[in-house]
């Protein structure tokens, strides 16, 4: 990344107000017509705070034959375990698949969840424009990896049950969901967590979050220099990056400077009154980015489960979550597969290809699919052909973590 000049906090103020006035939406309203699309069954894991239960989804394999290993599914930013009914059924051939709505998200969250039991108690339709509200606690990404802590201790007590004692454990995740679940074990460290994550024989990451948003054209000049500004004080705050002495002293004027006044505009615009102002919506320009698909693209516009907007709050919280993870992502020791877009603007390629370069040896079988040509981001809902060659992919990987760990089962026996 080029290194941004030094500029004052009242520059930051004077740039930041226009980018947040044009990319923010004043009124926004958003409203549900069908129930929450639902796939397989539904288990219901009590959690320890105030929150409802956590619904996790569980779909066997339709043969008698027992799964030869169990799939977690762990959903993106703003969007929901229920649209991957389709993607749950094609590895349930194989595999027993779960998926669920971590924390804000689908019906982990309250609006949403209050909406799906109006309409399947015979409402026509609900609002649910105060949905992006249950992002207001959220500084971090920690009440999602608590979920995904659930979710995983469920599916792997349900593996045992349906398919036998210790058969392996695989995570599926994309996008956000791809940041919160490598962050999650990165962070297993104690003896517990290490027996836990020890099931865990493997992770699909699909356009992971490993780096920040590039907007493509005009609202990448506009805005994609205080992006980066962003990202490279948040890099830099307090964190020598092995620069020069006077590079050094720069990047940390820098970074005391600008990351204060960053986080301090973030929290007032996202209090209660000025957020109505100032939460960015969805921008038109990225369902041309998720899908080349225009029935998706259809689907994905008119999707009311999909939360249009995101609290500035949670957006500086996902930098910082970016920024910690990469500091210590040279430790990532659970087999991968990563797959990305080179021309993908959502989650921008020099994270994967940093991610890659510093964890691709630290397992024989970690592997990556850069897609060169393509700029879509949601690798699971393109058209047909590259849709299922991603899936088949993805299986073979699968199959031959799976064939691994039975040759190394039968050594050892």
């Amino acid at each position: 990344m080029t290194k941004p000049c030094c500029i004052s906090s009242i520059a930051v103020i004077t740039y930041i107000l226009p980018v947040l006035i044009l990319l923010s939406g004043c009124v926004h309203q958003q409203s549900v017509g069908e129930p929450y699309p639902r796939w397989g069954e539904e288990h219901s894991i009590p959690r320890s705070d105030d929150n409802p239960p956590l619904t996790l989804r569980v779909l066997p394999p339709s043969e008698t034959a027992l799964p030869v290993a169990c799939i977690l599914l762990v959903h993106g930013m703003n969007e929901y375990i229920g649209r991957y009914g389709d993607v749950a059924r094609y590895f349930s051939k194989q595999f027993l698949v779960a998926g669920f709505d971590y924390y804000a998200h689908g019906l982990s969250n309250p609006v949403l969840h209050r909406a799906d039991k109006a309409l399947n108690s015979g409402d026509e339709r609900q609002d649910v424009s105060q949905a992006y509200l249950a992002q207001t606690p959220l500084y971090d990404l920690e009440p999602m990896r608590r979920d995904l802590d659930y979710a995983l201790k469920k599916t792997i007590q349900i593996c045992d049950a349906r398919s036998g004692p210790k058969k392996p454990v695989f995570l599926v995740s994309h996008s956000l969901g791809s940041l919160i679940t490598a962050s999650y074990l990165l962070q297993m460290q104690d003896e517990e967590a290490k027996s836990l994550i020890g099931r865990v024989q493997g992770v699909i990451l699909l356009a992971p979050g490993f780096a920040v948003s590039e907007p493509p054209g005009w609202r990448g000049w506009l805005a994609g220099p205080l992006i980066k500004l962003s990202f490279h004080a948040e890099t830099h705050f307090l964190n020598p990056q092995n620069d020069s002495l006077p590079l050094l002293l720069l990047n940390q004027m820098l970074s005391l400077v600008t990351v204060p006044v960053l986080d301090g505009l973030f929290e007032i615009f996202s209090w209660p009154g000025l957020r109505y102002v100032f939460t960015p919506t969805t921008p038109d320009w990225v369902v041309d980015y998720l899908t080349d698909s225009e029935k998706e693209k259809l689907r994905l516009q008119t999707d009311g489960w999909i939360i249009r907007r995101s609290l500035l709050r949670y957006i500086k919280g996902i930098e910082n979550e970016i920024v910690q993870f990469r500091r210590h992502m040279d430790d990532f020791a659970v087999p991968f597969y990563l797959i990305y877009s080179v021309h993908d603007p959502i989650t921008a390629a020099w994270g994967n290809e940093d991610f890659v370069s510093a964890t691709l040896n630290n397992h024989p079988d970690n592997a990556y699919l850069a897609l060169p040509e393509l700029r879509y981001h949601q690798h699971l809902f393109l058209t047909k052909p590259c849709r299922n060659e991603i899936l088949k992919r993805i299986e073979q990987w699968l199959d031959r973590r799976i064939a691994v760990l039975k040759h190394t089962e039968a050594e050892i026996h």
